[in-house]
């Protein structure tokens, strides 16, 4: 049973990404007046085509491991374009036009975040107080004074040269662990200092300052949260608080949280080339299903926020600037609007290759982590 539902997790999770993503790539190419030939979920002999009066094929393919939309294209050799249709074309309109279309999947994958953090917020969801659990010794908040029971109900980021003055700026206020936690991640991988008001048991307010200087670095290897000594104590359920936002303010919420997610998500991505972060972190489709398993059984809530998580990084993954992914087609056009000339197609073709090799050798690393994982638990 737990193999089905993880089976099904999976499915629904690629199934809602991919066609969000390829629909944001599809309702971009219409508004721009693009013929649309094929809109298709997953690749491999076709289990169901629809053919639409505007002349689009909808497909629903075999093997459920992405999709892709096809355009009318005079660049397509396998294309025969008529006279009436060449107005149509993707390569006959003006650049910002095809850039929109291109950067128009990965801007659906970010929105789709958004409203899946909406709906949790507007239907209420319970969250870990930002109450603290006794810090590990010789940890940073140990020697700031941090004790067992303190609750962070404050968040105040600190300049690069704070000096250790009142802080005299309102705070921000911290609603759960949960927000906590991905404050706390923006700062330590942005290298930021941060103050943080905290109520102690006895109901007593004080203020905490972590300045940038004593933050634990990034590291392959090392728990920057062990260093930092911030760990949120084990409450009961009937203690935890509600997050019940209306629908405006849950938007609003939900944005800022997918900035916040996106902006961690970029520095760690950096951090593969700077040796802060590894590949060996590098999840591939085992991980993913095992996540969406595991979200889906606990309840709709954690499985929507495993979307709206893995749509962010579905969002950030195709912005890579490499061949085979939106990131690379809008390179092309960076090129084109510096250079006032479009790269040839023969050398698109060899760079596609190039990049279908590293986007192959990723994949199969990722699968490789994926098993490693599974076999040393």
């Amino acid at each position: 049973m737990q193999a089905l539902i993880t089976l099904a997790a999976f499915l629904v999770t690629l199934g809602v990404l991919v066609s969000f993503h390829e629909y944001g790539h599809f309702l971009a190419a219409r508004l721009c007046g693009v013929k649309v030939l094929r809109f298709a979920l997953g690749f491999g002999k076709p289990l169901f085509t629809y053919h639409a009066s505007n002349g689009t094929e909808w497909v629903l393919a075999s093997i459920p491991l992405g999709g892709y939309v096809k355009l009318l294209d005079g660049r397509d050799r396998e294309q025969i374009i008529s006279a009436q249709e060449r107005s149509q074309s993707f390569d006959v309109k003006p650049l910002w036009q095809r850039s929109t279309i291109v950067a128009a999947g990965p801007f659906a994958n970010f929105l789709l975040a958004v409203i899946l953090f909406s709906v949790i917020y507007v239907s209420g969801v319970p969250q870990l107080p930002a109450r603290l659990q006794a810090p590990p010794e010789q940890s940073i908040a140990a020697k700031l004074g941090v004790k067992a029971g303190d609750q962070v109900i404050g968040w105040q980021s600190l300049s690069s040269d704070y000096n250790g003055a009142p802080i005299l700026e309102e705070f921000d206020s911290v609603p759960s662990w949960n927000a906590l936690r991905w404050l706390l991640l923006d700062a330590i991988t942005g290298e930021q200092g941060f103050a943080l008001e905290i109520r102690d048991i006895a109901g007593t307010r004080q203020v905490k300052s972590f300045r940038q200087g004593d933050l634990p670095p990034i590291a392959p290897e090392s728990d920057p949260f062990q260093a930092l000594g911030l760990f949120p104590q084990v409450s009961p359920p009937s203690e935890w608080i509600e997050l019940k936002l209306g629908p405006i303010d849950a938007i609003g919420f939900a944005y800022q949280r997918v900035c916040l997610i996106t902006k961690v998500s970029v520095r760690l991505m950096l951090g593969l080339f700077t040796g802060k972060t590894t590949l060996k972190q590098l999840g591939g489709p085992l991980s993913i299903a095992d996540m969406a398993g595991k979200s889906a059984q606990v309840g709709w809530q954690p499985f929507v926020a495993f979307l709206a998580l893995m749509s962010i990084s579905i969002g950030l993954l195709n912005l890579v600037p490499l061949p085979m992914l939106d990131g690379g087609q809008l390179l092309y056009d960076a090129w084109e609007l510096v250079a006032g000339k479009r790269i040839s197609l023969s050398l698109q073709e060899k760079l596609q290759k190039v990049g279908f090799l590293l986007l192959i050798s990723l994949s199969l690393l990722a699968l490789f982590n994926d098993l490693q994982r599974y076999l040393s638990s």
